[in-house]
């Protein structure tokens, strides 16, 4: 089993990177990462009781190491997931997917996909609906680079389709027409545990993209 708790450790497995991701870490608690494969880890996490997001422990895909690959380079991006947070503290388990570049950079689009969420609000506006698969998602939108489905009802496991996601959001111009996918990645936003140890456990992802 991999273990760690350095704030940016990881471990590459199977084509994925598992990351613990404690990204805020002047504001962040203890955080340990527990590995047996990409598909099968979980998180011990200790967050204080505010609502600034601390850490997000997460296992993700690079597309052409971060480069990316534009998006009609691909007829389908799917998804599988399964992950629990403690039902404790505040927090989201989201999918973070982002376009045209990573990181907070002028041109980069992030979108979410909140799977589950405890207490937590996105940034932006909910400024539509989106149904798929049996899912009626919440779209939030910032005004500029983040967009953020949010389902309805708690869903710990099953598939989305990122590719219709992504469709969708271009032809309502919330993201710039056939975008880069540089990296797809699902787990955690935690905010705070209300200062005591939580668990997050993630049973199941992966991405098909042909």
């Amino acid at each position: 089993m991999f273990t760690t708790s350095d704030p940016d450790g990881g471990w590459s497995n199977g084509g994925y990177y598992v990351h613990n991701n404690m990204w805020n870490q002047d504001e962040a608690g203890p955080e340990t990462l527990y590995a047996c494969s990409y598909d099968n880890w979980y998180v011990d996490s200790t967050q204080p009781d505010t609502t600034s997001v601390k850490t997000y422990p997460n296992v993700h895909k690079d597309i052409n190491n971060l480069d990316g690959a534009p998006l009609s380079d691909y007829s389908t991006i799917t998804s599988t997931f399964a992950g629990r947070g403690p039902a404790t503290g505040i927090y989201n388990v989201a999918y973070d997917i982002w376009l045209n570049g990573v990181g907070q950079q002028p041109g980069v689009t992030e979108l979410m996909v909140w799977t589950e969420n405890h207490n937590q609000v996105p940034s932006g506006e909910k400024v539509a609906t989106y149904t798929a698969g049996g899912v009626t998602y919440d779209v939030w939108y910032d005004g500029d680079d983040y967009l953020a489905f949010v389902a309805q009802s708690t869903q710990y496991s099953g598939a989305i389709d990122i590719k219709a996601m992504i469709d969708w959001s271009v032809g309502r111009g919330y993201i710039p027409p056939n975008p880069t996918v540089n990296q797809i990645g699902y787990g955690i936003e935690f905010c705070s545990t209300g200062g005591v140890p939580a668990r997050f456990t993630v049973t199941d992802f992966s991405v098909t993209m042909n």
